[in-house]
C-alpha cells in the first residue's frame, strides 16, 4: 500500500514515516525543494519534491497513491497573526484535499491539534466532544488548524471524502531537529528556564502518535476525530520529570499567573519595537498560566494507541540531542531503565 506523508522531516514525520516502513508500507515523503531532510535521508522511501501550495505539484505527488498523510503545518506563534500560517494551513489543506479526490486517494489522514476542542482540568479533561475553544488567545496558528479540520469533516460530510482527524497534544520523542518541544528538555539542562508557570497541559511520546496515526489507516472511522495523548501535568511535575532524566535541576521559583502574563506582555512589545523573535509572548503567556488537559481515551480505544510513560519520551529525546550534538555534555548520557 502506498502511503504519502507531507511535513516528513519534522518531529512527529520522522517517527511517523519509520513507523510506516516497520509495518512494511511503501512509503513516499513530500519534502519542500531544497531542503535538508537529514532525519529521514538514510531510510527506504522514496522523496518527492514540491510545495503543498502548488496545486500541480501536489496533483503529481498525490497520483496512485492509497492513503495521504497530511502532517505538514506552519507552527510560528509569533506574530500572533500571520497571513502565511493561514495559507500553508488552511489552503495548503485544502490543495491536498482536492488533489487527494481528484486521485481517488482510498483514505485522507489530517493531522490537526488537540487544541481544536476546550481543553479542561485533571478531573475533567477535554475530549472530542468539546467544541473550540482556543479562539480567544488570538492566534492564526491555533484558528488556522481548527478551520483546516472543519474543511475535512465538511468534504466527509458533503462529499464522501474518506478522512480521520488525528490531534495530538505535546509531542516529545528523538528525530526533533528543529527542535520543537526538545527546546524544553534543552531549556531545564541548560538551566534556562527561570521557573515554572502554574499552568499545564498533556503530554504524549511522539511513538505512541505514530503508532495510532498508523493504526488509523485501518481502523479509524470514517469522520472521527481522535485526541492523541497521554500525560497530563503541571509545568512544575514536567520540569521535575525532565531533569530526573537528564540529571539537571529544575526551576523552583514559582512565576505567578500576573507575573507571566506581565513578562510576556513586555517581552511581545519589546519584540515589536525591535523586529525580535521573542521566547515568550503575550499570548503563550497565558496558556502557560492555565491548564490544557486531554483524555484521549477514544483513541486508546479504537485506534489501540500505546500509552508510554512520558519519561521514556524524554529519554530518547535527550539520548538524540547527545547523539547529534544538540547537547554537548556527553558524560550526561542519559539510560532508560
Amino acid at each position: 500500500m502506498k502511503v504519502l506523508v507531507t511535513g516528513p522531516d519534522g518531529l512527529l514525520g520522522s517517527n511517523l514515516v519509520r513507523e510506516l516502513i516497520s509495518r512494511k508500507y511503501k512509503v513516499f515523503a513530500f519534502v519542500e525543494k531544497n531542503k535538508d531532510s537529514k532525519t529521514i535521508s538514510d531510510l527506504d522511501l522514496e522523496m518527492i519534491q514540491g510545495n503543498i501550495l502548488e496545486k500541480s505539484e501536489v496533483l503529481s505527488a498525490t497520483e496512485g497513491m492509497d492513503v495521504v498523510i497530511h502532517c505538514a503545518a506552519m507552527t510560528n506563534m509569533y506574530p500572533p497573526r500571520m497571513e502565511m500560517v493561514n495559507k500553508v494551513n488552511i489552503q495548503g489543506t485544502e490543495n491536498m484535499i482536492a488533489a487527494s479526490q481528484k486521485n481517488s486517494v482510498k483514505r485522507f489522514i489530517y493531522v490537526g491539534t488537540a487544541n481544536s476542542f476546550r481543553s479542561g482540568n485533571k478531573e475533567n479533561p477535554g475530549n472530542e466532544l468539546n467544541e473550540y475553544g482556543a479562539g480567544r488567545y488570538g492566534l492564526d496558528y491555533m484558528d488556522s488548524k481548527y478551520k483546516a479540520q472543519l474543511l475535512v469533516l465538511d468534504k466527509v460530510q458533503n462529499e464522501g471524502l474518506d478522512a480521520v482527524v488525528v490531534n495530538p497534544t505535546f509531542m516529545i520523542g528523538p528525530y526533533d531537529s528543529r527542535p520543537s518541544s526538545g527546546e524544553m528538555i534543552r531549556g531545564v539542562y541548560n538551566k534556562k528556564v527561570p521557573g515554572y508557570p502554574l499552568g499545564g497541559k498533556n503530554y504524549v511520546s511522539v511513538k505512541d502518535v505514530s503508532v495510532a496515526i498508523t493504526n488509523a489507516i485501518t481502523k479509524g472511522k470514517k469522520g472521527n476525530c481522535y485526541i492523541l495523548g497521554n500525560e497530563n501535568l503541571t509545568f512544575k511535575e514536567a520540569f521535575d520529570k525532565i531533569a530526573r532524566c537528564t540529571n539537571s535541576k529544575a526551576p523552583r521559583l514559582k512565576l505567578s499567573k500576573s507575573l507571566i502574563r506581565t513578562y510576556g506582555k513586555g517581552s511581545s512589545i519589546f519584540a515589536k519595537i525591535f523586529n525580535l523573535n521573542p521566547k515568550i509572548t503575550h499570548e503563550l503567556a497565558i496558556l502557560a498560566s492555565e491548564t490544557h488537559y486531554y483524555s484521549a481515551q477514544k483513541a486508546v480505544n479504537e485506534l489501540d494507541m500505546p500509552q508510554t510513560p512520558i519519561e521514556e519520551a524524554i529519554h530518547e529525546c535527550y539520548n538524540w540531542f547527545i547523539e547529534n550534538d544538540y547537547i554537548t555534555e556527553k558524560s550526561h548520557r542519559c539510560f532508560n531503565h
